[in-house]
């Protein structure tokens, strides 16, 4: 099977930098932003979960924006529709690259929040961020597998249809889930995964060139690059890692899972 991508011949070293979003919840405020100081011009965007929001609030979204960096804020909103539209606008007003919703069956909701966006990003002149449905709570399990939604697979996709027929711009969910997404919802329909050696089994695991293979456009990074004694460097190497997985076209669907190393 033939795999498309939203970005798809971008091949300079930028394009691929742009895949690639690191998380910050792996530390405090102060560390977060000694990452994106160091990073900054290297990475994509930076994801900020919920407890990193709660210590920080929107002033350190705005501070990791002043220093030039873009922000994933991955709050997995999920309230009443007109809560839901408060938080979606204001998240668009802080200037946030990307942010993630629950859809739990208010598709139409979720319908009218793009809307409101566009509107909004219309009048205020702001750029319309990406606002993708959490397809996958991510995770693993205690006995290595994927902590898939309540339907497994079939109910991952579903998720993804609905949020695709909607007018999100993607879901963020696992690798493994990525080639069934891709087929079904089309070439520009955005999927984010999360990398950090999700085990799919006793003796494999899913690594960037096989999550970006099997059809994910950006990458989210954390403990590989937080623990690294030179994060610099182990950014540049995701960063050919992802290179690696756009040029093996070649390859099918089977690539995404690669033997462990030892």
């Amino acid at each position: 099977m033939t795999q498309y991508w939203p970005f798809s011949g971008l091949t300079r070293a930028g394009a691929l930098r742009e895949r690639l979003i690191v998380s910050l919840d792996l530390g405090g405020t102060r560390e977060a932003l000694k990452m994106v100081d160091q990073l900054g011009r290297m990475v994509g965007m930076f994801k900020i979960g919920k407890q990193l929001f709660v210590s920080g609030g929107p002033d350190f979204v705005r501070e990791i924006r002043r220093r030039g960096a873009e922000v994933f804020l991955d709050l997995k909103f999920h309230d009443t529709p007109r809560a839901l539209m408060r938080t979606a606008l204001e998240a668009t007003r802080l200037g946030v690259r990307m942010f993630d919703v629950h859809l739990n069956g208010h598709a139409d909701s979720v319908e009218r929040v793009r809307g409101e966006i566009n509107r909004l990003c219309h009048n205020e002149g702001l750029r319309k961020p990406h606002m993708v449905a959490v397809a996958m709570l991510m995770g693993v399990a205690r006995d290595g597998g994927a902590n898939l939604a309540p339907r497994g697979l079939d109910g991952v996709v579903e998720i993804a249809r609905r949020a695709a027929s909607a007018g999100l711009d993607g879901v963020i969910t696992s690798p493994q889930c990525a080639p069934r997404i891709r087929s079904s919802c089309g070439r520009r329909f955005v999927i984010v995964t999360p990398v950090r050696c999700v085990h799919d089994g006793p003796n494999e695991f899913v690594d960037a060139a096989g999550a970006i293979h099997a059809g994910a456009d950006f990458l989210v990074v954390g403990s590989p690059i937080w623990k690294a004694a030179e994060p610099m460097r182990a950014v540049r190497e995701i960063v050919d890692q992802i290179d690696r997985g756009l040029r093996n076209a070649t390859l099918g669907p089977s690539a995404v899972l690669l033997p462990r190393h030892s």
